[in-house]
């Protein structure tokens, strides 16, 4: 059979969707960078409400709910980061802020793993991130949970327990930029599409993980995400 294609392409990268037999398939992975004042004071910055800024993990950097996460190479310094997920069924450029909730189908529980050490070497020689951020399976993410079953939160815990040790505690209405914010601000720098997930942003507490440990978090009304660390 003939193809287009001098070899076939790798399969999409999805998220399954609670509740239903579909699949969610995903496009791009964008991050939201210190959305909460604790968090930013903790990684010594300003938490004043700076305009905000964003990188990239791939597609393809997703862990799906059910794996365990493989302590990667080149690092000894490997961090947690637990956050709501916006997951978009629609998009566009310089969307109204008014309009961006009709853009998201769902919501999810995402872990924005991190290389510290990488991305702290990196800083110091203003190069980009993304040996830090956008290594292998970097992205954990647990099924997402529709909006219209949920509605869309703007209030509720958003924790992480290390070995059942609570590591990480805020709550959604301390993001500096809301997702009707971060949606807006975003399509006037990329043209947002179907599939899109956005990482909105961490609390304080962000710290190491070692082989063996045991993650597990959530955020109120959305869901949990639990992984090893292997």
């Amino acid at each position: 059979m003939s193809s287009e294609y001098v070899f076939p392409p790798p399969p999409v990268p999805s998220l399954a969707v609670r509740g239903t037999e579909g699949r969610f398939p995903v496009h791009r992975i964008y991050c939201v960078g210190r959305n909460y004042a604790a968090h930013a004071i903790e990684m010594g910055h300003d938490p004043d409400r700076e305009p905000p800024f964003f990188f990239q993990k791939n597609a393809d950097t997703l862990l799906a709910a059910g794996h365990d996460f493989p302590y990667p190479d080149m690092s000894h310094d490997v961090h947690y980061e637990l956050e709501l997920v916006v997951a978009l069924e629609s998009g566009g450029k310089n969307i109204p802020e008014a309009d961006a909730l009709g853009c998201v189908f769902g919501y999810a529980v995402g872990l924005d793993m991190t290389r510290r050490d990488l991305q702290g070497e990196a800083k110091k020689l203003g190069r980009p991130w993304d040996v830090g951020k956008a290594f292998d399976w970097s992205a954990p993410c647990s099924d997402i949970v529709p909006a219209q079953s949920i509605g869309h939160p703007d209030a509720g815990a958003v924790w992480l327990k290390v070995n059942d040790e609570l590591r990480q505690s805020g709550d959604l209405n301390q993001m500096i930029w809301k997702v009707p914010e971060i949606i807006a601000y975003l399509s006037g720098l990329f043209t947002l599409a179907p599939g899109d997930l956005i990482f909105s942003g961490t609390p304080s507490g962000v710290g190491p993980t070692v082989r063996g440990d045991r993650l597990h978090g959530g955020v109120d009304s959305v869901g949990e995400i639990e992984l090893r660390v292997v």
